[in-house]
């Protein structure tokens, strides 16, 4: 990426993103590590959930080793149910074994998109999430 700065992100079968990386990564394989050992954590990961601050919904967000989250829902959802759910639909997503980070291969910029692989991103990927 031009500006040198790395997300991954997690799509759907259907090509909707579902989960993007907190953190901004100074380099794609960087990135590629960070989900590798997201994907590793599968089933063991919990996830907060919180109201938005600004606006309607809730959002979830797992927490990493200082409690800053390595990883967010890509939107807000209208009710806390349908946050949960969403929440478990990526930790379903993670535990696919066509995964990279599951597979050992590498994952980011220039794997296709829609078939639920992470991709590396300079920009926002969807409400409350940083720039």
């Amino acid at each position: 990426m031009p500006s040198g700065r790395f997300r991954w992100q997690l799509k759907a079968p259907n090509g909707r993103v579902v989960a993007v990386s907190s953190p901004v990564y100074d380099s794609a394989p960087t990135a590629e590590r960070a989900f590798a050992e997201l994907a590793a954590a599968g089933p063991e990961l919990v996830a907060r959930i919180t109201h938005v601050r600004e606006g309607l919904g809730w959002i979830w967000a797992v927490p990493g080793a200082r409690d800053d989250p390595v990883a967010r829902s890509s939107r807000a959802y209208e009710r806390y149910a349908t946050c949960q759910n969403a929440f478990r639909r990526f930790v379903a997503l993670l535990t696919k074994p066509d995964l990279p980070g599951n597979r050992g291969l590498p994952a980011g910029p220039g794997l296709p998109a829609g078939s639920g692989l992470p991709a590396g991103s300079n920009h926002s990927a969807g409400p409350g999430l940083p720039p």
